[in-house]
């Protein structure tokens, strides 16, 4: 049996991994932990369909990834996911060009951001993080049944435990903004939506996971000021950062996307290369809280969102 951990990498997770004739697409793929799960997956022969925000950053680490692994089949799409016109537009052409899809990894997302909205005038961090990926992981079905066995692996946090959705006022249009409730709220939704989506597809051999890969320094807390630094480090078991390289905290995200022992098993929360256990002490710092995987929930959210992104997806 494998056995991997905190300080496992993407190497080390992928090693005897032959990805030949697959096609993977990740999400916010032009630094950070989505150009890492890109590479690694391209090194191992996948073609691999990096998205992103700034094309010239995306352009940029699509050559890159072609010069060290020697793999050709790398390609760039535009995709903002505060636009719902633009997640439509990109899946259009990602399944022009492809026929299948075996790997999808949602990894894009924006963290305690101040507040502000998407473009059809949604919360950015429930827009972006949970909504986006929605429509195009719905969207991209087609493919990813054609694909299957596939995957689709949507990273979350353990900022979860922070908040679960509050539906009665997902958008804070009511209570005040606040930026950890919000990122809470968006990070759960992203574990409820992989509970929901394996149920709806498992049977059709399309398997749903939520990630979370720890703490590692990325363009993903641009946002953060000093303060925050210090109160997550309070929150930290012994009051320190257990802070990773980012090779090991793309290795979760490629654990679920490729991990031979977790073939035909779905709907679950990782960490740290391997699946979680639900915890809901206030006082744990690991695990998953019994909301975030909650099927009653889940379908909730599916329901919500499908009206929010305007279309219904008869998936099941």
């Amino acid at each position: 049996m494998r056995s991997f951990g905190a300080d496992s990498t993407t190497s080390e997770v992928l090693d005897g991994i032959d990805l030949t004739g697959k096609v993977a697409l990740v999400t916010g793929a032009s630094g950070g932990l989505g150009a890492e799960t890109a590479r690694a997956l391209a090194a191992k022969g996948a073609s691999v369909v990096l998205t992103a925000r700034d094309m010239a950053k995306g352009t940029a680490v699509a050559q890159a990834i072609r010069a060290s692994t020697g793999n050709a089949h790398v390609e760039v799409e535009e995709l903002e996911l505060g636009s719902l016109a633009s997640v439509r537009a990109c899946a259009q052409r990602v399944l022009a060009r492809h026929a299948a899809l075996h790997i999808l990894v949602n990894n894009a997302g924006v963290m305690a951001c101040p507040f502000a909205k998407t473009a059809e005038g949604y919360e950015l961090q429930f827009g972006s993080n949970h909504l986006g990926h929605f429509l195009l992981t719905c969207l991209l079905v087609p493919a990813l049944r054609r694909g299957a066995p596939s995957r689709v692996v949507s990273l979350t946090s353990g900022g979860h435990r922070a908040s679960p959705i509050v539906f009665e006022d997902i958008h804070f249009a009511q209570r005040p903004y606040d930026k950890w409730l919000s990122y809470g709220q968006a990070k759960t939704a992203n574990v409820l939506f992989a509970v929901e989506l394996d149920r709806r597809l498992g049977a059709a051999g399309v398997h749903a996971y939520a990630v979370h890969p720890g703490e590692i320094f990325t363009d993903l807390s641009r946002h953060l000021v000093p303060e925050d630094i210090e109160l997550l480090q309070k929150q930290m078991p012994g009051g320190q950062f257990r802070i990773k390289s980012v090779a090991a905290g793309a290795a979760t995200t490629v654990y679920a996307a490729t991990a031979p022992e977790l073939e035909g098993r779905g709907g679950v929360y990782l960490e740290d290369c391997h699946v979680a256990v639900v915890k809901d002490d206030p006082r744990d710092t690991d695990g998953v809280r019994s909301y975030a995987l909650d099927p009653a929930l889940a379908r909730r959210l599916w329901t919500v969102s499908e009206e929010l992104v305007g279309e219904r997806f008869a998936l099941a």
